[in-house]
């Protein structure tokens, strides 16, 4: 293909309530769309990244502006573009993998759709729907997020995940756990513990959960193997799995028995497909994770969550779970599940009118 250029759309969609978790609080959902331009079609992509950098170091307005001065001008100079030739074109620049997937996605959409072939048929999907489970944030009080569950487990959602950080841990997991039961059970700490804090992490075996969510910093893996000897209920990396070289020596050094996989934290779906194929070389289950995606990255998202190593439900919500309007045809829950798009593509592209009303800034920047 030829790419001609590239429209980054800044976003600011209004959450259906404040999401809380250890790192901050988001009320609005702000970050960018890419909308990739080639001579034989147009792709999408989504930017991970929030207004603020607390979940990684990349935010919306920086993430704009590597990709204007740097990511996307690189692209000019790579032969015969595809998907597989952006990770190399972009290989000089360090880190921004939120930015790189972004940029992948739409290139990888519009090539998809290009040849008429969907997203999950070229990841290796081997599913028409998917599992989806549902993220909890810190809720003002126990009875306040007992309502909450309540609600969600109603709509159908087969997996609840709490979000938890020091003092608001043990209470809030065996008051969820008293009142439902034998329901499936996770917690996500966003890496707020400390090796100091290992009591309060061992107190959550009384529970019987699904896992832990990166307990521990990031760059702790020597920490997330130590306390993964002494607790019996299995860690989860998210933060601290960057890229299929980081999967394979978490595994190796007995840091994880899980992984949350999130397209956007490891550069792009084709590196997800990557730590996907790892992880089931050493029999490691995987789950898609989330990062409050619009229609768009969801859809990508419930793609990848169909690949066969996908065991568990993942954090693809439908999209009234944020949204009370979303800027694509809206993903609904059907017995717990999401519907994989077949369309060419990721399978979805935005309706102009919404993404009008959304749209905060646009800048156009043309690849010569």
């Amino acid at each position: 293909m030829k790419l001609e250029g590239v429209e980054i759309l800044h976003i600011a969609m209004p959450l259906v309530g404040a999401f809380r978790t250890s790192f901050g609080t988001e009320a609005v959902r702000e970050t960018l769309l890419l909308r990739a331009v080639t001579d034989e079609a147009e792709g999408w992509g989504e930017s991970g990244a929030s207004e603020a950098p607390l979940y990684s170091g990349e935010h919306t307005h920086g993430v704009a502006d590597v990709l204007a001065r740097h990511l996307i001008p690189a692209l000019a100079a790579a032969p015969d573009l595809d998907a597989h030739s952006v990770a190399p074109a972009l290989s000089a620049f360090k880190e921004n993998r939120l930015a790189k997937a972004a940029l992948e996605t739409a290139i990888l959409d519009a090539d998809l759709k290009a040849r008429g072939i969907p997203l999950s048929y070229a990841l290796g999907a081997v599913r028409r729907s998917v599992a989806s489970g549902v993220s909890v944030g810190i809720a003002d009080s126990i009875p306040d997020l007992l309502d909450t569950v309540d609600g969600y487990l109603a709509d159908g959602y087969l997996r609840i995940k709490l979000k938890i950080e020091p003092g608001w841990d043990v209470e809030p997991v065996r008051a969820v756990r008293e009142r439902f039961g034998d329901i499936m059970l996770q917690v996500d700490a966003n890496a707020s513990y400390e090796r100091s804090d290992i009591d309060d992490l061992l107190a959550l075996d009384d529970f019987d959960l699904s896992l832990v969510e990166q307990p521990l910093p990031a760059d702790d893996l020597l920490g997330h193997a130590m306390l993964g000897r002494r607790l019996a209920t299995p860690i989860c990396l998210d933060e601290s799995i960057v890229s299929a070289r980081a999967a394979a020596t978490a595994i190796e050094l007995g840091a994880c028995r899980i992984v949350n996989i999130k397209a956007g934290r490891v550069g792009g779906y084709l590196e997800a497909r990557r730590i996907h194929d790892v992880c089931a070389a050493h029999g490691v289950p995987v789950w898609c994770g989330g990062m409050l995606e619009t229609g768009v990255g969801r859809a990508a998202n419930v793609a990848l969550a169909a690949l066969p190593g996908f065991t568990l439900p993942g954090d693809t919500s439908a999209s009234e779970r944020y949204f009370a309007e979303d800027i694509t045809e809206p993903f609904r829950l059907v017995d717990g599940h999401l519907t994989v798009p077949t369309g060419p593509g990721i399978g979805v592209s935005p309706a102009p009118d919404a993404l009008a009303r959304f749209t905060v800034s646009r800048q156009w920047v043309p690849v010569r």
